[in-house]
């Protein structure tokens, strides 16, 4: 064979590879498109979710265009990582990011026409695709693409280790149903770590990664379960499963527990919800080390905060159980009655104007008046029927309503806000904004204000102790006038009790308290005037507006139950104010500190004065003796005999005009919690004080909440026991020498 045949052979057989040495060449040039620089592939970029944490390290929420986590190579289960290598490249250790053997095997399997032959692209290409490179529009794109893929897999393989390509590949791979990176996926569809995957579950994940469209398990499970069932076989064949184990597992049907990343579900959505407000503007006030303003959305950043996921927990429990309750109550109540919730005398008009400011408050109308919808085009659409989900106790319930009888509907519901927060340290543990975040999102807790009745009458009781007064001073249970050219009114006020019983009977203050005589507050405002008690009211925390007129001392203004809070934990934190928060510090995503929280402190009252309100506000749960009234009183005596509570607790019920509003600030050694329960619209409440009392309305959800919190001692650390440290020189101005009888447990006073 001549010269010129062999080198012709030779060049014949050796062009493929010729070729492909310059497209490669032409590639690294530039000729076919950019490829990423150095400093991309040494910082591939992903939008990493702000993880929203709880002091006892669960993350409560994120806020994501994308829910990705990152995570650690020591974060895996190494069930998931035999099952990737087995089933994606199981070469993966040996090769330098291109499989020539693979490839080689795939050229011969084309040639052939042998589909099985099996793929070449391996781990680090697969990852190369994900994040360096678009989708191909044409056959020559693809080619380019898979040349870039070589190019930028090879650069990887120099600048990374084994171990860091796949956790790469990992977090950054999109398992659908917003489950973005390893760490999403596994807690979307197992509700576990990485880390804790067993063997079937790592297999049906891995196999999701040839397409996770199609091997969907929540669309799909049974071609899901086929699929996962390759990867099985894939880890029998390479040993890294026996063959009994493998016909085990193959036979077992896909079991998820599948929890869909959602901002409406989860613990503490109300918290997440106000705290996101508040992340966005520290976000806009604070820059990285680029000169960008922080992204709450895509920097990953890591928000510790202050609320304890089993406190959290025990609030959303013991609110759903009371107020579930609550509601069958109240459907009862209004049963039969045309104008139900509203009271008999209303007129229509007035409960149609109701309704109508709710339908002008929905989002709805909201949406209509921006695509230019006119009032009349409004309130036809308003009436027309159309399939929607309705909230219930027993569960969401699919209809077909009208949005104008939804709203109807959902007047009938009572809410509730509830906040506990640590006296001392002001840190929030639990935080309940409402009975339900998907169906109503309006938050009681912060953005929320009622009327606060009698829960504010410590407030006064503080005031005088402060002055001077003692426990056991006595006042004249009398009406108390307010003259009106004296105190600036347009008629004289004569505030009126809720009972004539203790009419004329000289009651000490600590009696008049703990069954909140209304005659006896007004008694310590006309001393003191308006403006001593909102001078003190701002001391411990109140920041809303209150007016300086005497009526405030019966709480006829609107309060946050945040507010609330702060201000009693005044009493059990020895009359400093420390005020509430929520965040301990915010993280960038490599765990850099970007700044800490403390909160602010300020003395509001002597501790002599605030260790005697504590005791105060506990004969307010034991009860207070009279021996005039020959009688054992105090509108929070439920919680010893029908919640069996026996430890240090104390608390103030209130009820504001018609029932229109319930409270209960309840305090303990380690926790001081206030609830406030009611219908969205005050004219809605139940018609006696039997039930609308604060006592029946919200001191049942503090007494669920506490016996729940009681019951974990080993979680929470909160003890029974735990009390509060009063010195005897302060119970010895409490003892007014009064004879005690024995305790009954019939009376249960409320006041207006």
């Amino acid at each position: 064979m001549s010269r010129f045949k062999i080198i012709l052979i030779w060049l014949i057989i050796t062009s493929p590879f010729l070729v492909l040495f310059t497209l490669v060449q032409l590639t690294l040039f530039g000729v076919f498109g950019e490829l990423p620089t150095f400093e991309k592939l040494e910082n591939p970029k992903n939008n990493l979710s702000t993880e929203i944490i709880s002091e006892d390290g669960i993350v409560l929420g994120k806020y994501f265009f994308e829910n990705r986590t990152r995570i650690k190579y020591n974060e895996l289960s190494e069930n998931l990582i035999r099952a990737l290598i087995s089933t994606e490249d199981i070469r993966f250790r040996k090769h330098s990011g291109i499989d020539g053997r693979a490839l080689l095997r795939a050229i011969v399997g084309v040639i052939i026409g042998n589909r099985s032959s099996g793929g070449a692209s391996t781990i680090t290409q697969q990852l190369a695709k994900m994040v360096f490179t678009e989708q191909p529009s044409s056959g020559m794109e693809r080619i380019t693409q898979k040349l870039k893929e070589w190019i930028i897999s090879a650069q990887l393989e120099k600048r990374y280790t084994k171990d860091e390509i796949l956790i790469m590949y990992l977090n950054r791979f999109d398992w659908v149903n917003n489950a973005v990176g390893i760490k999403s996926a596994s807690s979307v569809y197992f509700n576990k770590k990485p880390i804790d995957l067993n063997l079937e579950e790592s297999a049906m994940l891995v196999g999701m990664l040839k397409n996770p469209s199609l091997y969907n398990p929540i669309r799909r499970k049974e071609l899901t379960e086929s699929r996962r069932n390759v990867v099985l076989s894939q880890m029998n064949k390479y040993d890294f499963i026996t063959d009994s184990l493998y016909n085990t597992l193959s036979g077992q049907p896909i079991k998820l527990d599948f929890k869909q990343a959602s901002h409406n579900e989860g613990l503490a959505p109300y918290f997440r919800e106000y705290l996101r407000g508040e992340l966005k503007k520290w976000c806009s006030e604070n820059k990285k080390g680029d000169g960008r303003k922080y992204n709450l959305y895509t920097d990953g950043l890591k928000v510790q905060t202050t609320i304890n996921s089993r406190l959290q927990q025990f609030a959303e429990e013991g609110m759903r159980t009371h107020i579930s309750d609550l509601q069958k109550d109240f459907y009862t109540h209004w049963k039969g009655r045309a104008k139900a919730p509203y009271p008999d005398d209303f007129e229509w008009k007035q409960i149609n104007k109701i309704i109508d400011q709710g339908m002008r408050r929905s989002e709805r109308y909201k949406k209509l008046k921006n695509a230019k919808k006119s009032d009349k085009e409004i309130k036809r659409i308003f009436k027309k029927k159309v399939p929607m989900t309705l909230f219930s106790w027993d569960g969401a319930i699919d209809t077909v309503l009208s949005p104008r009888d939804s709203i109807k509907y959902n007047k009938f519901f009572i809410h509730t806000g509830m906040m506990s927060m640590d006296p001392e340290t002001g840190y929030v543990k639990a935080y309940v904004g409402g009975i339900n975040y998907k169906h109503f999102k309006y938050d009681h807790v912060k953005i929320g204000k009622r009327q606060v009745g009698s829960t504010f009458k410590p407030f006064l009781y503080a005031l005088a102790m402060q002055e001077g007064y003692s426990p056991c001073d006595e006042v004249l249970n009398i009406p108390v006038v307010f003259d009106k050219k004296k105190w600036g009114l347009e008629k004289d006020w004569v505030p009126k009790n809720s009972g004539d019983e203790y009419d004329e009977m000289s009651l000490t203050l600590k009696f008049g308290l703990a069954n909140s005589i209304n005659t006896v507050t007004a008694y310590i405002m006309k001393q003191f005037g308006p403006h001593a008690v909102i001078d003190l009211a701002k001391k411990i925390g109140i920041e809303s507006e209150i007016l300086a007129v005497p009526s405030l001392c019966l709480g006829t203004f609107e309060l946050s139950v945040y507010e609330m809070v702060g201000a009693y934990s005044t009493f059990v934190n020895k009359g400093v104010h420390t005020e509430p928060i929520f965040i301990t510090r915010i993280e960038d995503k490599n765990g850099k500190i970007l700044e800490e929280f403390i909160p602010k402190t300020q003395e509001a009252m002597s501790k002599e004065t605030a260790d005697l309100m504590v005791r105060m506000l506990q004969g307010v749960v034991d009860g207070v003796y009279s021996p005039v009234a020959k009688k054992i009183g105090g509108t929070g005596r439920r919680l010893r005999f029908r919640y069996a509570f026996n430890n240090e607790i104390g608390g103030k019920t209130g009820t504001t005009q018609n029932q229109s509003d319930g409270w209960f600030m309840g305090i303990t050694p380690n926790l001081v919690t206030g609830v406030w329960t009611g219908c969205e619209d005050r004219s809605a409440h139940f018609r006696d004080i039997y039930f609308g009392q604060g006592a029946n309305m919200a001191l049942p959800v503090f007494a669920e909440y506490m016996q729940r919190v009681y019951s974990d001692t080993l979680e929470t650390g909160i003890k029974s026991d735990d009390v509060f440290n009063i010195p005897k020189s302060v119970d010895l101005k409490l003892d007014c020498g009064e004879a005690t009888n024995s305790i009954s447990d019939d009376e249960f006073d409320e006041e207006f």
